[in-house]
């Protein structure tokens, strides 16, 4: 059994977050849109230069973005919707994976855990039990086993095929699940988050957020062949994010990592990082990011999205300002009115 505790706080999301980071899919661009006269003049031409160069096609991508701000304006209300529905309706086909238990955790997870809670723990000590990529910062480890990845995959896809309400992980992914509304919150993320990812990030991370992740947003998402195939270069609306490899049989598909979003592009030399099934990848979420095209098969990767309202509440990651609150639910977008301090996780095992 496990137990935690963590800060009780009511969180918030931005006002910028309608507005900002919208992403065009067909001309692989993020955006601003505050009006129609600003978004002509900031984006107009480099549309252009995408090949946006017709009346016809301007006037496209203003009614996806006008579709994608409306989304994002009903998004509380609508998942709540989906969450309340699929509750009442949806029959889980493995129950047991909806609460976290350590027998579904990799050992060499558990031993970082483990060590990370010592007294005498240092990020050195730390990174002798971590496979360091090539990529700066970013570590691989295992952090599930093959055969919990199994069951929660045959988990996802029996609410694939069911009548149950699917909401979009993302405005990048086509396809996937927001885990929120599956019910796995309370009884899974949190506690992963809390006991077992918060002690690792806090030596790992220290400077952006590592000690006091306090709300986070996971999903999954998929690629297949006719669906999605790869991820466009991103960060993440995160001070730190985990990516696990569930499976199933695919080939390609590696993620590959640049610079600090604040580095321009121009400047920055990316690096390819393989990731195999059962094991995650742990990045700070303002590190630009992508997934290369898988060639075959399928793929499920668990995200999680960590945030620090302590980090946050100085600064939006979105849009660079101090944040302007809206009312959210649940976790929001991981804004408090408050800094609460962080408490180390209590663990409790029988």
């Amino acid at each position: 059994m496990l137990k935690s505790e963590c800060p009780v706080d009511t969180f918030y999301t931005c006002s910028c977050l309608c507005t900002d980071n919208i992403f065009l899919d067909e001309y692989k661009l993020h955006v601003r849109f505050v009006s129609e006269e600003q978004f002509k003049w900031d984006y107009q031409h480099i549309l252009k230069t995408l090949g946006c160069t017709t009346v016809d096609q301007f006037d496209i991508v203003l009614k996806k973005i006008h579709a994608e701000i409306e989304r994002r304006k009903s998004l509380s209300v609508k998942s709540a919707e989906r969450a309340a529905l699929i509750k009442k309706h949806y029959t889980p086909l493995h129950p047991h994976v909806y609460h976290l238990q350590e027998a579904y955790l990799a050992p060499e997870f558990i031993h970082m855990m483990q060590y990370s809670l010592t007294n005498d723990a240092t990020e050195e000590g730390l990174l002798k039990l971590i496979h360091s990529d090539t990529a700066p910062r970013v570590y691989r480890f295992p952090v599930f086993t093959k055969d919990f990845c199994h069951k929660l995959i045959e988990e996802l896809e029996h609410i694939e095929l069911s009548d149950a309400p699917k909401g979009r992980p993302n405005t990048m992914n086509n396809y996937g699940i927001l885990l929120n509304e599956l019910g796995f919150d309370e009884a899974f993320i949190t506690p992963l988050r809390e006991l077992y990812l918060r002690p690792v990030s806090s030596l790992l991370y220290p400077d952006c957020g590592g000690k006091c992740l306090d709300s986070h947003k996971a999903f999954v998402v998929k690629y297949a062949m006719n669906e999605d195939l790869d991820l466009s270069y991103h960060y993440d609306n995160a001070e730190v994010t985990l990516n696990v490899s569930l499976g199933k049989e695919f080939t390609e598909g590696n993620l590959y990592f640049g610079d600090m979003r604040q580095v321009p592009l121009s400047e920055t030399e990316c690096a390819e990082v393989e990731h195999h099934v059962a094991e995650g990848l742990l990045h700070r979420g303002q590190q630009m990011h992508g997934a290369l095209p898988i060639s075959s098969g399928l793929r499920w990767n668990l995200i999680i999205w960590m945030r620090s309202s302590q980090e946050r509440n100085r600064l939006c990651p979105m849009c660079n300002k101090r944040p302007t609150l809206v009312e959210g639910d649940g976790f929001a977008d991981g804004f408090t009115r408050t800094d609460v301090p962080a408490q180390r996780a209590l663990c409790v095992m029988h």
